[in-house]
């Protein structure tokens, strides 16, 4: 049933540049299948950037194999628009295993518990991959909220309790609060699917209307209490570890920061080649360069 609904789900329609956009990823990075999920999801508009994962079938290497995912930052051109994106690569193999919460990661589950839409699958095998990834994902987000959450309540306070935390578990530039816009964007999506991962997991519940109460061996419980207090610990410093990945191997950081800053401030700053192969170095300047900027627009004007 939870594989099902979310297959379901997952193959609803989104904006056909989108679903362009990500094919082009997908030929452009040897990519078996392209997730999208996120604000502009819930939005569904294309406004700002679009946020990607491009699954590979092929095992990672290198430092992607241990620190992963590997992002960058896309500009496609689709009928005559710019479809900007964030994409993340990582292979099936890392994905399955951090959906199915193998590892202290946290962000893989918490993210693919939300709304996403599988926008291309190389064949009927990545297909069916993918959407027991996201089961996965779907039941290791349930069982975290089952040790975080109350005894019994309604839907959203389980996913209330589990998303607060997991902000806090996390380097997050959002406030907690940011977990009730996520809650309210598709409230029927987490209703729906909390109790068929509660099935899914093998935990029995009853049900009065919208209220649950969830029967839980208490010996389960706390084995899952202990793992969530790891992953809590850990989880900041692991995401330092992949800040630092990304400042050298961020893909298209100058274009991105550029692009960042004309948005924000209406200040132009060109890319040169220089800039768009030295991201680190060329930090500095563009910096001073967008200080002395808003200095100049600050100044008293003369008469």
């Amino acid at each position: 049933m939870l594989e099902r609904a979310l297959d379901a789900r997952l193959s609803q329609p989104v904006r056909p540049e989108i679903t362009l956009a990500a094919q082009r990823l997908a030929a452009d990075l040897g990519g078996d299948a392209v997730l999208f999920y996120g604000s502009n999801l819930r939005r569904g508009d294309l406004e700002g950037v679009v946020d990607f994962y491009v699954l590979r079938r092929r095992p990672a290497r290198g430092i992607s194999a241990v620190i992963w995912p590997d992002v960058g930052y896309h500009e496609i051109p689709v009928d005559g628009q710019t479809v900007r994106a964030k994409v993340a690569v990582m292979s099936l193999g890392q994905f399955r295993r951090a959906a199915a919460g193998r590892g202290i990661d946290t962000t893989i589950w918490t993210r693919f518990c939300q709304p996403a839409r599988l926008l291309m699958a190389s064949d009927g095998a990545m297909h069916k991959a993918v959407v027991a990834g996201l089961a996965d994902a779907m039941a290791t987000a349930a069982r975290f909220a089952l040790a975080l959450g109350p005894a019994t309540g309604q839907a959203q306070d389980w996913w209330l309790a589990l998303f607060r935390e997991t902000y806090r578990a996390e380097l997050r530039v959002e406030r907690q609060s940011r977990a009730d816009s996520v809650l309210a964007a598709d409230p029927e999506h987490y209703r729906t699917l909390l109790p068929l991962a509660w099935e899914w997991l093998g935990v029995p519940f009853t049900r009065t209307g919208e209220t649950f109460a969830p029967q839980v061996d208490p010996q389960r419980l706390a084995a899952w209490r202990r793992a969530w207090a790891l992953r809590r610990a850990l989880g900041r410093p692991l995401n330092v570890v992949r800040l630092i990945k990304a400042a050298f191997t961020f893909a298209g950081a100058t274009r991105y920061a550029l692009w960042k800053i004309e948005r924000h401030s209406g200040i132009h700053i060109p890319l040169t080649p220089w800039r768009e192969k030295h991201p680190i170095l060329a930090a500095p300047a563009v910096l001073a360069r967008l200080w002395l900027a808003r200095r100049q627009d600050k100044a008293p004007r003369q008469a």
